[in-house]
């Protein structure tokens, strides 16, 4: 079942829904849109490719939310899922186009491994929107789809990738429907880590991936996905650690030393950094806090502070100048150090 939820598309749908009659999958497919409240033409776009789709063999189911206010992208994919049939839900945004071989190369994968979300590689349109996000989603390696899953980048498939079992989909838990504000694919794909999931990326590119201001996307807080993100930090890695360097002593680094749970606080044994001027202050002291006196945390150069290190500083944006430090401690991703950035 090809997944579209849809809301005032009409300027994409042609080319979405031509996409999914370009598909060179052999075996049984259907189309499951679900039309949330769209106030365009949108309708009579679905309703003229259902006649031309069902020529060409693929059933088409349509749902629709009559009401005057849409409910959200989460409620309209959830709507679209429940209403389908296949045993694989295939996800595709309404702004975006698959290549043809996409759903036969993504339902190979995903054959092979039942508790996976399946994802692929993009091109984005236009090209020099989000290049470094871009280049981070094509490029992650295996490992690093496990990873990097605390990044702000989001999750490590993108959701207009997925590809899942339906029996697997309904295990995590189908999306969250809080409407706009809320990051649904986030909250999902750490439902699904913590219940065991695994994630796999087809090294294709198959997926015209939309950079425009009308994306649901932008409609997101950048403080909720952060608090979403730490706690996320906190239940799957430390946990377990019993003290921590947070490396960046600038903005983002005391921003998520102070974003963590108390017992967490305690964990943070330095903050380390390139910057002289922040190491020759030699600490920094959390004002905001009710102890008294005040927690210091020492400020250390990277090359004299101890693992394991939670990492707040951007990559791909200083010219390599961070990769080749990082690279030099030897240390283990996953183990020695996670990205938080």
């Amino acid at each position: 079942s090809v997944i579209v939820p849809v809301h005032n598309s009409e300027c994409w749908l042609d080319e979405c829904l031509k996409s999914v009659q370009e598909q060179d999958f052999k075996e049984t497919m259907e189309l499951s849109v679900f039309n949330d409240a769209s106030k365009d033409g949108s309708a009579e776009i679905i309703e003229k490719w259902k006649i031309k789709l069902e020529d060409a063999g693929i059933p088409v189911i349509i749902g629709s939310n009559d009401s005057s206010e849409p409910r959200g992208v989460g409620y309209a994919k959830n709507q679209a899922v429940i209403q389908s049939s296949g045993t694989y839900l295939c996800f595709l945004d309404s702004d975006d186009v698959m290549m043809p071989q996409r759903i036969r190369l993504q339902h190979e994968a995903a054959i092979q491994r039942p508790n996976s979300i399946i994802g692929c590689q993009v091109r984005r349109e236009p090209p020099e929107s989000t290049e470094r996000y871009t280049r981070w989603i094509n490029n992650l390696t295996e490992e690093q789809l496990l990873t990097q899953v605390f990044t702000s980048h989001g999750p490590t498939v993108i959701m207009p990738t997925w590809f899942c079992s339906r029996e697997w989909f309904f295990h995590v838990g189908k999306f969250d429907e809080g409407g706009k504000g809320v990051p649904e694919d986030l909250l999902f794909f750490y439902k699904h880590l913590q219940k065991g999931g695994e994630v796999f990326r087809v090294n294709h590119c198959l997926l015209l991936y939309r950079y425009h201001p009308q994306a649901a996307t932008h409609s997101i807080l950048e403080e909720t996905i952060w608090n979403h993100r730490v706690r996320f930090l906190e239940d799957r890695v430390l946990s377990s650690w019993t003290s921590f360097t947070i490396w960046n002593a600038g903005k983002q680094g005391k921003k998520l030393y102070r974003s963590l749970s108390p017992a967490n606080q305690k964990k943070v044994t330095a903050f380390c950094d390139v910057d002289e001027k922040k190491i020759a202050k030699g600490f920094y002291t959390y004002e905001e806090s009710e102890e008294r006196p005040k927690p210091k945390i020492p400020v250390c150069h990277f090359r004299d502070a101890t693992p394991p290190f939670i990492i707040c500083v951007k990559l791909d944006l200083t010219g390599g100048a961070f990769e080749t430090n990082l690279s030099m401690l030897n240390l283990k991703e996953g183990m020695d150090y996670y990205h938080f950035n």
